[in-house]
């Protein structure tokens, strides 16, 4: 029987997942822009960054590069890319920001229901983890077209000054 921990880097890589699972939860659940927010985001941000980069050195599935270690690299991809436009305020920030963010989150969701299917006896690796990966993905997909108007809509009202006289 294959353990879930092999190394030191392995726990570690655990540890931050979990730690990001929780806060990834808890950005897209409560309200956008708020302090809470902005500080549990942020913890998301510099766990995802430990995550991947702690995923360069989990090397015992394939022993060489594998499909894990790109799909670390698109959930990088799409971290920074859900960051910088709010950081930068570029045009269409907002959007930006809560699109990849969210594929951010929905890409984490996706390993960890990849990383349960796996350990189920007889289950084929590969069609278990395009299987959990596909779920996770389509359900998100669906969901997002009714969080987005929503979070859109909060965020305008939540944006306007406060003194109408400005």
């Amino acid at each position: 029987m294959h353990t879930i921990i092999n190394s030191n880097i392995g726990l570690i890589h655990l540890l931050l997942s979990i730690i990001s699972l929780v806060t990834g939860t808890l950005v897209l659940y409560l309200k956008k822009g708020t302090r809470v927010h902005k500080q549990i985001g942020y913890s998301y941000t510099i766990t995802m960054l430990g995550v991947n980069g702690s995923a360069f050195g989990l090397y015992q599935l394939f022993n060489s590069f594998g499909p894990f270690h790109l799909a670390a690299v698109v959930s990088l991809a799409s971290l920074l890319a859900g960051m910088i436009p709010v950081l930068m305020r570029i045009n269409n920030w907002f959007n930006l920001h809560v699109s990849f963010m969210y594929y951010s989150v929905i890409g984490l969701y996706a390993a960890f229901a990849s990383e349960i299917i796996v350990r189920i006896p007889g289950v084929a690796f590969g069609p278990a983890v395009g299987f959990a990966t596909a779920l996770v993905f389509i359900a998100a997909m669906a969901m997002f077209r009714v969080l987005l108007p929503r979070w859109q809509k909060a965020f305008v009202v939540f944006s306007k000054p406060l003194n109408n006289n400005v």
